[in-house]
């Protein structure tokens, strides 16, 4: 059920899941949500908090590191952390 109402997450951009998540950390801590309210609203911000990682990640994935040459020509790219 609780994935059924945040469908919408997945459409969303990185700073627009981003903001949704501090508005719901921002409610909560308040303190001033009815608790039903306040389950379905921290079940949301789990949805955008792996939304967040996930789009994250693929980021992070596709940063790569510019190699030069030893007079300082770019040659090409490598992963940014080589493992």
């Amino acid at each position: 059920m609780a994935d059924e109402a945040n469908q919408d997450v997945k459409a969303m951009s990185f700073e627009q899941a981003l903001d949704a998540l501090e508005k719901i950390v921002d409610d909560l801590e308040r303190g001033d949500v009815p608790l039903d309210q306040s389950i379905r609203i921290y079940e949301r911000g789990e949805a955008l908090k792996a939304h967040c990682d996930r789009l994250l990640k693929a980021a992070e994935d596709k940063v790569e590191k510019i190699r030069l040459s030893r007079d300082g020509k770019p040659v090409g790219t490598e992963p940014l952390d080589a493992e």
